[in-house]
């Protein structure tokens, strides 16, 4: 790995690959919703693209899980089950977990410098009870949490089921914690990891999944089904 400061080749992305980051983004925020119908023309006019990357962007994300296409129908913004919160969790769980392992093992002094200010972010948001904020902090330190891996293939996993997660906002905003909880919960977390407390710290991210799944689904099971679901915990 290159010595930081060190200058490196700056990668090239393809108009697919932009294309594919805006339909990624309009589904986390709710421009596309569950459901909606993905029109060709009517995308490639307001994205000022042609079709032929419009079309590998959008078969990307079919390959990610966000969309679904339907024979002679076309392409939908894919609409999640209560299976689905389950499986995003669990999927999640896997990912942050070895996250969070490589992380103990490797420079925990980094992950506290890039951290630390996605939770000051995160306690900006709780201050000023700004939901959508909260959220948006939230997924940046579960993004960070990944990337201070340093495993690619870990962040790129966690980007597409970050996404997941926001499409289960509307959902979540009816059982979401109370800010100063989400906070503290986001504080421990950086505290273990601080503290080299590995078991710790790994609790805490099963909890945080755990919890989550119950919010949403109602359900009064774990997200591995082998085990109690522990009291407390976040959302996201």
């Amino acid at each position: 790995m290159p010595a930081p400061g060190q200058l490196r080749p700056v990668p090239r992305r393809s108009t697919a690959e932009l294309i594919a980051d805006q339909l990624r983004s309009a589904i986390m925020y709710g421009s596309l919703s569950p459901g909606d119908q993905l029109g060709e023309a009517d995308l490639a006019g307001r994205l000022g693209v042609s079709r032929g990357p419009l079309r590998e962007a959008m078969q990307r994300l079919v390959q990610e899980g966000l969309l679904r296409s339907e024979r002679h129908r076309g392409l939908f913004v894919r609409e999640l089950t209560p299976a689905d919160v389950r499986d995003v969790y669990v999927a999640r769980l896997a990912v942050e977990r070895t996250a969070c392992e490589l992380i103990m093992r490797g420079n925990r002094g980094e992950a506290l410098a890039r951290l630390t200010p996605a939770v000051d972010r995160l306690a900006e948001a709780a201050a000023d009870g700004d939901r959508d904020e909260m959220s948006d902090a939230d997924q940046e330190f579960h993004r960070t949490l990944v990337s201070c891996s340093g495993n690619s293939r870990l962040e790129r996993m966690a980007q597409t089921l970050l996404v997941e997660t926001r499409m289960c906002l509307t959902v979540m905003q009816d059982v979401y914690p109370q800010p100063e909880e989400l906070l503290e919960e986001h504080r421990r977390i950086l505290d273990a990891i601080v503290e080299g407390e590995e078991e710790r710290l790994l609790a805490l991210i099963e909890s945080h999944m755990i919890d989550t799944v119950t919010r949403i689904n109602g359900e009064h099971g774990t997200v591995g089904g082998d085990g109690e679901v522990p009291e407390g915990g976040p959302v996201e």
